[in-house]
């Protein structure tokens, strides 16, 4: 794996005022694969997932995967399975703190083996990761589920397993990730179990499409209930992680926070959440089917505008950040409501000390612009407030000095290289510790 301690020393900086330009492609999806990752541990034969990230997290799952039993390795964007002789069924405090899908991973490894052991998640820290959906989809399946210390243990009580009805709901809408613990614990149950209120987020109609064609029963009731039928021999063979929409919704960010122009090759408009569509379209920011691809201006320059995140396919929570660096260039009052966590601010600070106006109250953000950015020294706290500071960076007068690039390397495999083909003036440094 890549050593955390260099990539945590590496600082970025960044010299605004380049506008970007020409074309570029988009990486395989980081929270689409991470639940694939998770579903492989399930199958029965050998597993290929093409187009896998080349990020961090990858590489922390295939260490969780071959720790744990199951044969994982990565190589030139294949992340490639072979299943275990035996499980051992415990996920290491090390791994497991540091992604975000460590319950999801310990939900596939209950239903492999009928215990698990794993620590409580880790990956970005601008909340709190509740899990209680994920351990009551345990629990619904027949496990007895004990959380000590920062850890929790579940064991399934019976040798008969049976099909179970869990929810997904939560005060902040369906669970992705309750919803995807639930369908893996479903997979390798016989019957057919019932998921009721599930998310329809990409992560899960994917992850759902992998067990439908390795052999599991899936029928979904629109957003009332997924219907999972279990088997005992799960196939394997190949599939394709499919491009990140959050990667590219960020390339197109970074083109209209510059004025520029960008075309993201083989994406197309639709490939992206309506209500990003809609968004952006508010906001100034064009986006055109063009030659197989999407290109992104700003014919009118950048507008405020009053919109909130919600679940697909209304405007990704992890895109917001990104959304509030580029509507400080607008004029006017913009507001987000962040209806997807209870409180998703942590690039408000850093974007403050680039001159940046911009508040919270509750899960309301506003934005007062435009505003004239200027070079800073700040630190990114998770992966998309990092992103969000590269793309106020990029807007802002002088020399910006960005830490870090851990998070930054956690979802992008080479976001910053893309950046600089495009025209970014950039340069990465590592400090001595």
């Amino acid at each position: 794996m890549t050593d955390t301690a260099t990539t945590s020393r590496l600082v970025l900086r960044i010299t605004g005022g380049h506008p970007l330009h020409g074309s570029t492609t988009v990486q395989g999806s980081k929270n689409i694969a991470l639940h694939l990752y998770a579903a492989a541990i399930l199958a029965d034969q050998p597993l290929t997932l093409t187009g896998a990230p080349a990020i961090l997290d990858t590489g922390v799952c295939a260490e969780i995967l071959h720790r744990t039993g199951t044969r994982a390795t990565v190589t030139d964007g294949e992340f490639e399975t072979r299943p275990a002789d035996s499980y051992f069924p415990v996920i290491p405090d090390d791994l497991g703190r540091r992604i975000r899908t460590t319950a999801v991973m310990g939900g596939a490894l209950l239903a492999r083996s009928g215990k698990v052991t794993f620590p409580t998640p880790g990956g970005d820290a601008f909340c709190a990761r509740h899990i209680d959906r994920h351990l009551a989809a345990m629990e619904a399946a027949g496990a007895a589920v004990e959380v000590s210390r920062g850890r929790v243990r579940a064991r399934l009580t019976s040798s008969k397993r049976l099909p179970f009805i869990t929810t997904a709901t939560t005060n902040w809408g369906p669970s992705l990730g309750a919803t995807v613990t639930a369908m893996l614990l479903a997979a390798r149950t016989p019957g057919t179990s019932s998921i009721l209120g599930p998310s329809i987020e990409p992560e899960v109609t994917v992850t759902a499409a992998l067990l439908a064609r390795s052999g599991v029963g899936i029928e979904w009731q629109g957003t009332e209930a997924l219907h999972v039928t279990g088997t005992d021999r799960i196939a394997g063979g190949t599939f394709p992680v499919p491009s990140d929409r959050l990667e590219a919704a960020t390339l197109a960010l970074a083109a209209a926070i510059t004025g520029g122009t960008v075309r993201l090759d083989r994406f197309l408009p639709g490939d992206f959440p309506a209500g990003l569509v809609a968004v952006f379209a508010d906001a100034g920011i064009l986006l055109t089917a063009e030659h197989g691809g999407t290109t992104v201006t700003v014919p009118v320059g950048p507008r405020a505008v009053e919109m909130a995140t919600g679940p697909h396919p209304g405007y990704p929570t992890d895109v917001q950040p990104q959304l509030t660096a580029f509507l400080t260039q607008a004029a006017g009052t913009s507001r987000i409501d962040e209806r997807i966590y209870s409180q998703r601010d942590s690039h408000l600070a850093a974007l403050r000390r680039f001159g940046a106006v911009v508040n919270a109250e509750a899960s309301v953000i506003t934005v007062e612009g435009a505003s004239r950015l200027a070079a800073a020294d700040v630190e990114g706290e998770d992966i998309r407030a990092a992103t969000a500071l590269v793309l106020a960076a990029l807007a802002a007068d002088g020399t910006s000095t960005i830490r870090g690039m851990y998070h930054l390397r956690r979802g992008y495999g080479d976001l910053l290289p893309k950046l600089t083909a495009l025209g970014a003036n950039l340069t990465i440094t590592q400090e001595t510790p």
